[in-house]
This record gives structure tokens, C-alpha cells and sequence, in this order.
């Protein structure tokens, strides 16, 4: 395939060379599918993006883009998320991706609609050749409502290439371009291509399946023309008018190839070839139908998306981006493991066929690919650790649904919760089996699962499971011993006989399965748990209990604690039954128990490090470890320096980088407590023997030598927690923040691993945009530093890295007040200058005007005092209109002479007032108004003149 005189590489070079060589165009260079300079956009989805600042006349001096009149490139676009998201069709159909390239070019106020359309049919007709009997083009045909007229211009363009039967007009949603929400957009005309057979064009029309999402008729280019900017409240006329192009590079490679499918072109066979080799699949055949086609479509395109995004600096994490990233690397995985028996690391591999074949057009593949496999491999493994017990649990949540072809809500929570898939997940394993799922009642328990996050672990309604030292005694007089704990630094799955069951009054011999809701939790204990139990600051385990030959039994666990030696493992029974003495199976949630050890693991680092940066002061005070962060109070009579915080991250990041081993051993109290430099919170009772956490040193080392100086330099303490078995795994460390909670306690919070990467890339950007803002045209200005504080309080950042932005941001708002100053300055003057003009040109008793102080009040009662200090007998009201803020102005002050004549200012504003939309009101000698309806300005301005005129000859 990629001898084919229209290989996919062949074809993007041509539509280059055509723009570039043969109509003057200059080459750009796709910008990153990451816009980490544009936080409106989740990834860049089309090519236009990044020429965004040109389309609003914002381009700063010194930009690469200073003078550009036309450019052309394929820009690297991923549609997975917002407005432009087509990640649900993907795999489903021939043509839908979340990663595509966009061929495009563009003028920037030089040519328009006649050049774009003539030089689009000439590539189309003359150079590739296509059948010009099988095209057809759209047009807007207007928009009343919005004051839109049809584009006539572009119709009549078209009929000097084709017949009026094969030049289309479509309304908003097909043919009026928009980036979104707000921003450039305009009218456009489309190019679609039939690729019907001859007999079928004969017998049937193709305009008929124009638009129709027929996969035969399809859009093949999208000529824009920008013309607007659209704001929250209207559309306004860009500086210059332009042309936006787009056409998908795989689909024009399709049609180029005589293909049926964007699949079956040399831009997606070189993965299906790879993903057989590493799968030992059968090999692709093209079935839409078929479930193992659909897979290696998934595989396909997503493979690509993850190769591109994560090299242009995204990462997969549980929020913004990296949670679509991560639903896009979950449902590849899950299509990959199902339908082509893929194994773990199966999509990491697939990472070099993408560098290979699209690393000569985009350089960026090459520079460190072995990072995005890594990245890819770390995520699969994370998965697929509870990948295959998620596929179980939705296999008999479907066996459940029975007739009703509906996958409850319970089930749908349980599989996000427990196992990580996605809701969108589940709903495309049900729809693969004609099934639904109960989405409102999963957003109900999702709900109600935030609403226990906020709350401290409980919601109101939640049913609350505990023993008291009077239950515990009756579970000693039932003869049922403490639970044996000591697995509970172990992951791997464990059996155990259940011991007796709670229901939070008594206990039961039995429990039947009820429903899903908050109030159906009991607690079960057994002779022996892995999980571990609330304690320590750690928080307990989630996870799972099922019985051993009754695969429709299991009891999830959302909740691990410990009352007088027993453990009780506290949640719901979804499906079968559970009885006092049945053998059971446990398996911890490995999702939730490893980033709990990594944060866990930090903590004793930090603590660490803050002895090393504050001092002998610092002394434990309370700790928090769970997964998604941990937290650390600590005696401190002044808040740390940013310097200082600085200075803990990187000795606990140096710790990690060193990739210590993390020693845990028992020993004698007594023994213990003579190592140097041991660490315990004050207050807390050790049991003896204790359990001694050490990073850097065995045990053995440290109670043979326990006065070794350089145990100082170690993080050691006594701890009942589970921990990472090398610093290394924890990958990455970042403060969050660092505050007071009590008098002479400090609090800090803090995140490992991709969290952490996450935040600090994150923060680097914002620090790089907020230190850029002082060089930034100060016609935007003000809108920069909006966005800047919007990032400030969206994103999760390191505590130094926020502060050294909000200190760059306070520069540039500085910078802004002296802007606004001086813009005000002169607009005083302006409109002072104006009102001059106005007093010499009026010689009547009235004096009524249209000044330019825009939305500065001051400006205007300054014009105002100018006309009446030349003109003290005159009854003046001035007008002021600021467009942009769709607002204006109005004062008057009227002498007490003409006052007793009958003209009274407060009337007078009110009257000029209702013709822009407002009211105003005041005193017979002066008052103020206003309106909402800049554009009605020159009518206020007459309704004055008549009511004046009215009242005084």
C-alpha cells in the first residue's frame, strides 16, 4: 500500500506542495494537539487554532506570524472531548477518529471566496483527478433570527463548476463554522464526494444523501470564511475578512485510493498488521458488524491519539484531559483484551509502528518515545489489574439485567468505582450486547459518593457500621477470635471463613442479597483479612469478597476498620448469599492500595525533609494518607518561606530519584527507641515489639549500630502502614499548599506520582504564560489576565509554583491598572476636547451631543463640566456609548432659569434613557441615566432634542 501514488504520505506532501510551491503559500508547522497556551480548548481540534490571534487582530510584535498572508500545513487534531467530540463513533462507522490530520490552507485579509473555491476545485479536478460528476458543495442559506443573509457570493462562485442541482444550501449547523462557545467563525461551503457505484448514481440522486451521514456521501473539504467574532452576547465584524480550510487527510486519502473505508488506506493498515503480530488475532477483514473489526479500528485510531498526546506533554490522570486520555488508553484496552485477546503491554508496543510511519511528518514522535510507551504500559498495568475481575463483574451485572436489557445503576457505580471503567465505558460494552444502562440512577450514586467525599466519608443517609466495645465483647462470648491482620501488607488474594456477620443491630447468621442504596452496608468478619483497616492516618481498603464456585456472589467493600482486634469489612452484597462460616475470597483494590502506599511512603519523606529545612521544632501532629493525596501536620510557629517549601520538595524528590529501598522490620520496643534519629508522634503508645519503617537502611544495620550518626540523615519511624518497596515507585512529589490550622501547627498537602507530574508540568506552563504576560500587546492584556487567574483557581498546582504565577500575575494587573490609567487619561481628554468643541458649536439655550468617554462615567461628567464652564446658561445633556460593553451614558444639568421654564433634568434623562433601553432619573438640575443599546445612541440624542425643544422655544 505504500507504493500507491496516493499513499497517505504522498497525498499530504501533494496538497503542501500545491499551496506552497504553486500559490505562494507558506508552510507552518502543526502546532501541538496539547494548547497549552489556550485553556478554552481541551485539545487543539482543528487547524485554525493556532491561528486564532490573527483572526482577532492580536498578534503580538516579534510573532512568527507578523505579515502572514497565507499559510498552509496538515495540523495534528484530536476530537475527544467538548463540542468536537467523536470518540462515542469511533470504531463504529468508516470515518469518524479521535486523532485525524487536518490539511488546510489559509488567508490571513488576503484572498477570499473566489480564490479558496477556483484553487479547491483545481487540486480536486486537475491534479488529483477526481470525477467532478461525483461533487457537490453546500452553502449557508442565512439565518434570519441572527440578521444572517444566504451566501449568495458562494453559490454563485459554484455554478461556474457546477449545476445549480449539485450546489446545496444547509443552515447553522452545516454550514456556519465556529471554534466554539466563542471566537472567529463564518459561513462555509463544503465539497462532499459520492462514492456510490455508477449504477446507483444513475438510479438515485446523490443530493439526497448530502449531509445524511450515508458513508458513501461523505464530506471531503470545508471552505470557512471568516467574517465574525462571536462574543457571549453577539457577533461582531472581524478587522479583515479570511479563509479557514479543513480536509481530512484520511478521508481524501480514501477516496484518493478508491477505498470504502478510511480504515482500509495505508494511514491505519501498518497497526492492524502490528496489532496482529502482538495479539496473534485474525487479521483485519473491514466487517463493520463484527466485534474483532470494531476492536482493531479502536486499537487503531486510539493508539495514535495517546502516541501524539502524550508526546506533545499531555498525561493520563482523573481530571481535564488526562481523564479523556485515560477513558481513550481504558476502552482500547478493554476492546484490545476482549475481541483480540491482547495481553497486558499489548498497546505500549504499538507505539513504535506509529513513530515509524508518521515520525518523517511529525519529528516530535522521535525525540523520546520510550516515555510514551512507558507512560501507555504504566496505565495499562494499573488496569489491567483489575481489568479481567471489571469484565466479570459487568458479565454478570449483564446476566442480572435479564429481560430488561438495562445494567443497573449500582452495577454501572460499582465498575467506575471499584474497577475504573468509565461510565461511557460501560455503555459501549452494553451496547455491544443490545443492552442500556441506568445512567440517571448512576449519576444519583455518583452523587451521593461526593457528597460522602465531602462530608468526611458519610452522607446523609448512609447507614452507619461500627462495634462498640459491648458488640466486640459478644463477638469473644460468640467465640469468635480477633481477626488475623498480619496478610495486610500482602495484595495478592486471600481465602478466609467468614466469622460472623453485622448488620449494625445484631448479628446475623446469614445475609440474602437486598438492593444497591446506602442502607443496605453491613459488615462481615473473618478469621484472617488482607485488607488493611483504617489506622495510623491511612485509610482503609476498598475491594472485593466473593465465594469460590458461586460466581454471581460478591460482597464489595467500600470501607476497612478495626474495632478491639477485629476487623470489619463494611459495604454491600450484590448478588447470592453469604453465611457465617463460607470460605470466601478477598482481593484488595490495587487502584487505591498503591497510590495509598506511594503517598504514604512521601509522607514519611516529607516529614523527613521538613526536619532537614525547619528544624528540631518540627513534630508530628495528625496525618492523612489516602490515594488521591496525603496530608501532614506538624508543630511550626511560623509559616514556611516559599524558599523554604522549595527546598522540601527537592530533598523529597532527590529521595525518590535515588530509588531507596524501604526496609520495614519488628523489633523491641526498648531496642528501638536507641536508634538515632527515630522518629514517633509524641503522645501515641507503641506496641512491643514495633514495627519500624526505614528508608535507606536494613534492619539489621540499624540495630546492630543504633548510634550511628548518619541514621539522622534517614527517614526512620515507628509505623503500622503499608509502603512502596522502593522510593523510586512513587515517581514524582509536589506541595500542593501549606497553611495554618491551629496555633503553632502547619499544614501541608501533597501528591505523588501522576498527580504530581501532572501539577508540576501544569505549573511550569502557567509560571512561562504569567511571566510572558508583561511583553503582551495591551489590547489584550486585561483578557490574559483574566484567563490566568481562571487557570489559577482551575488547575491543581505545586504551592511554589502557584505563588511565583500569582506574583508574575500581580506585575502584569499592575501593569494593567497603569494601562487602564492612562487610557482613562486619555479618554478624559477625548472627551473634555470633544465637549469643547461641542459648547463652541451650539449657540442656542440647549446643548444636547454625543461624546467619546465609553463607559467612563468620570470622563463624562468631566465633558461635562468643561461645556458648562464656556457655557453656564445652557441646559447641556451628553451622550456616551461604550460598544463593547454594550452600555451608555447619559448626564444633564440644567440652569435654574430654564428649570422655572419647565425643562427638568430628571424628565429630560428619562426621556433619552428609554430610546438605548435604560432609565435614569435625579434632581430638576441634574441627573444621570443610561441604557443597554449602544447602537440606539444618536436616537437618545434626538428624543433630547425634542423634549428640550419641547419646553423651551
Amino acid at each position: 500500500m505504500s507504493a500507491h501514488p496516493f499513499s497517505v504520505n504522498a497525498v499530504r506532501q501533494q496538497f503542501i506542495d500545491f499551496f506552497v510551491e504553486k500559490h505562494a503559500h507558506r508552510f507552518v508547522p502543526s502546532s501541538p494537539v496539547v494548547p497549552h497556551n489556550d485553556p478554552t480548548l481541551l485539545f487543539t481540534n482543528a487547524g485554525m487554532n493556532q491561528f486564532k490571534p490573527i483572526f482577532l487582530g492580536q498578534v503580538e510584535p516579534g510573532s512568527d506570524f507578523v505579515g502572514l498572508k497565507r499559510a498552509a500545513n496538515s495540523q495534528k487534531c484530536i476530537r475527544a472531548g467538548g463540542k468536537h467530540n467523536d470518540l462515542e463513533d469511533v470504531g463504529r462507522d468508516t470515518y469518524h477518529h479521535t486523532f485525524f490530520e487536518m490539511l488546510g490552507n489559509w488567508s490571513f485579509g488576503d484572498y477570499f471566496k473566489a480564490e479558496a473555491i477556483e484553487w479547491a476545485w483545481e487540486l480536486l479536478t486537475k491534479v488529483w483527478k477526481l470525477d467532478p460528476e461525483r461533487l457537490y458543495a453546500s452553502y449557508f442559506k442565512g439565518n434570519k433570527e441572527m440578521g444572517l443573509d444566504p451566501d449568495r457570493e458562494a453559490f454563485d462562485l459554484w455554478k461556474r463548476y457546477l449545476p445549480e442541482s449539485r450546489i446545496l444550501p444547509f443552515g447553522m449547523k452545516d454550514n456556519f463554522w465556529e471554534m466554539g462557545e466563542t471566537g472567529p467563525c463564518g459561513p462555509c461551503s463544503e465539497i462532499h464526494y459520492d462514492g456510490r457505484s455508477d449504477e446507483e448514481r444513475r438510479r438515485d440522486p446523490g443530493y439526497r444523501y448530502v449531509n445524511a451521514d450515508d458513508p458513501r456521501v461523505i464530506e471531503i473539504w470545508n471552505l470557512v470564511f471568516i467574517q465574525f467574532n462571536r462574543t457571549e452576547t453577539a457577533l461582531r465584524p472581524l478587522p479583515a475578512k479570511h479563509v479557514d480550510t479543513g480536509m481530512g487527510l484520511e478521508r481524501i486519502t480514501r477516496v484518493l485510493q478508491g477505498a470504502q473505508s478510511n480504515y482500509d488506506t495505508d494511514a491505519f493498515t501498518p497497526l492492524f498488521d502490528a496489532a496482529q503480530r502482538v495479539t496473534g488475532a485474525p487479521k483485519y477483514e473491514g466487517s463493520l458488524e463484527g466485534a474483532r473489526d470494531i476492536a482493531y479500528r479502536v486499537v487503531a485510531d486510539h493508539i495514535r491519539t495517546l502516541t501524539f498526546a502524550l508526546t506533545d506533554g499531555a498525561v493520563p490522570s482523573n481530571e481535564g484531559r488526562g481523564y479523556v486520555l485515560r477513558r481513550i488508553l481504558r476502552r482500547a484496552v478493554v476492546q484490545g483484551t476482549q475481541h483480540l485477546g491482547a495481553k497486558p503491554g499489548f498497546l505500549a508496543s504499538l507505539v513504535p509502528t506509529v513513530v515509524e510511519h508518521m515520525g518523517h511528518a511529525f519529528p516530535e514522535l522521535k525525540k523520546n518515545p520510550d516515555r510514551v510507551a512507558s507512560l501507555i504500559r504504566e496505565e495499562e498495568e494499573s488496569f489491567g489489574r483489575t481489568l479481567d475481575r471489571g469484565i466479570a463483574m459487568f458479565n454478570d451485572a449483564a446476566t442480572r439485567a435479564g429481560g430488561s436489557k438495562r445494567v443497573s445503576a449500582g452495577d454501572a457505580f460499582m465498575l467506575h468505582d471499584t474497577y475504573g471503567f468509565p461510565i461511557d465505558l460501560t455503555q459501549v460494552m452494553a451496547r455491544e450486547r443490545g443492552m442500556s444502562v441506568d445512567t440517571e440512577g448512576y449519576e444519583k450514586l455518583m452523587e451521593e459518593a461526593r457528597e460522602r467525599s465531602r462530608a468526611g466519608g458519610k452522607a446523609e443517609g448512609v447507614k452507619e457500621i461500627a462495634l462498640s466495645g459491648e458488640e466486640t465483647a459478644k463477638l469473644a462470648h460468640l467465640r469468635v477470635k480477633p481477626t488475623d491482620d498480619s496478610f495486610k501488607y500482602e495484595i495478592k488474594p486471600l481465602r478466609a471463613t467468614v466469622r460472623a456477620i453485622w448488620n449494625g443491630e445484631d448479628f446475623d447468621e446469614d445475609i440474602v442479597a437486598s438492593g444497591t442504596s446506602l442502607e443496605d452496608r453491613f459488615g462481615i468478619v473473618l478469621d484472617k483479612t488482607n485488607f488493611y483497616a483504617e489506622s495510623g492516618g491511612q485509610v482503609g481498603d476498598h475491594g472485593e469478597i466473593r465465594k469460590p464456585g458461586s460466581p454471581n456472589t460478591r460482597f464489595d467493600v467500600d470501607e476497612t476498620r478495626a474495632f478491639g482486634g477485629y476487623v470489619l469489612h463494611i459495604g454491600r452484597l450484590h448478588g447470592g448469599q453469604i453465611k457465617v462460616g463460607d470460605t470466601v475470597e478477598l482481593t484488595v483494590d490495587e487502584d487505591r492500595r498503591l497510590p495509598t502506599m506511594a503517598n504514604h511512603t512521601a509522607t514519611h519523606l516529607l516529614n523527613l525533609a521538613l526536619r532537614r529545612v525547619v528544624g528540631d521544632e518540627v513534630d508530628q501532629k495528625g496525618s492523612l494518607v489516602a490515594p488521591d493525596r496525603l496530608r501532614f501536620d506538624f508543630s511550626c510557629a511560623h509559616a514556611l518561606t516559599e524558599e523554604q517549601v522549595e527546598r522540601v520538595e527537592e530533598i523529597v524528590r532527590e529521595q525518590i530519584v535515588r530509588d531507596l529501598k524501604v526496609h520495614t522490620g519488628v523489633a523491641p520496643l526498648a531496642d528501638a527507641k536507641t536508634i538515632r534519629g527515630l522518629r514517633a508522634v509524641f503522645g501515641e503508645k507503641y506496641p512491643d515489639p514495633v514495627r519500624v519503617v526505614s528508608i535507606g537502611a536494613s534492619m539489621i544495620d540499624l540495630l546492630s549500630e543504633p548510634e550511628n550518626p548518619r541514621w539522622q540523615e534517614l527517614s526512620i519511624e515507628f509505623c503500622g502502614g503499608s509502603h512502596l518497596a522502593h522510593t523510586g515507585q512513587a515517581r514524582a512529589f509536589a506541595v500542593l499548599s501549606e497553611e495554618a490550622v491551629a496555633k503553632g501547627v502547619r499544614r501541608v498537602i501533597g501528591v505523588t506520582g501522576v498527580e504530581a507530574e501532572a501539577a508540576i508540568e501544569a505549573g511550569h506552563r502557567v509560571v512561562e504564560r504569567a511571566n510572558a504576560a508583561m511583553k503582551v500587546g495591551e489590547a489584550t492584556l486585561a483578557e490574559e489576565v483574566a484567563e490566568l487567574q481562571g487557570q489559577l483557581e482551575a488547575l491543581s498546582l505545586p504551592y511554589v509554583l502557584r505563588r511565583r504565577a500569582q506574583h508574575a500575575i500581580a506585575q502584569a494587573q499592575d501593569r494593567l491598572k497603569s494601562v487602564r490609567k492612562k487610557e482613562a487619561a486619555a479618554g478624559r481628554e477625548g472627551a473634555v476636547d470633544a465637549a469643547r468643541a461641542l459648547a463652541q458649536s451650539e449657540d442656542g439655550p440647549v446643548i444636547v451631543g454625543l461624546i467619546p468617554a465609553g463607559s467612563d462615567r468620570e470622563a463624562l461628567l468631566a465633558a461635562m463640566d468643561a461645556v458648562r464652564s464656556k457655557r453656564p446658561e445652557a441646559a447641556v445633556l451628553l451622550v456616551s456609548a461604550d460598544d463593547a460593553e454594550g452600555k451608555v451614558s447619559i448626564v444633564a444639568q440644567v440652569p435654574e432659569t430654564l428649570v422655572k421654564r419647565g425643562l427638568k433634568a430628571g424628565d429630560w434623562v428619562r426621556e433619552a434613557s428609554a430610546a438605548v433601553g435604560g432609565k435614569g432619573g435625579g434632581r430638576p438640575d441634574a441627573a444621570q441615566g443610561g441604557g443597554t443599546d449602544p447602537s440606539k445612541s444618536l436616537d437618545a440624542v434626538a428624543n433630547a432634542r425634542t423634549f428640550a425643544a419641547s419646553k423651551v422655544s
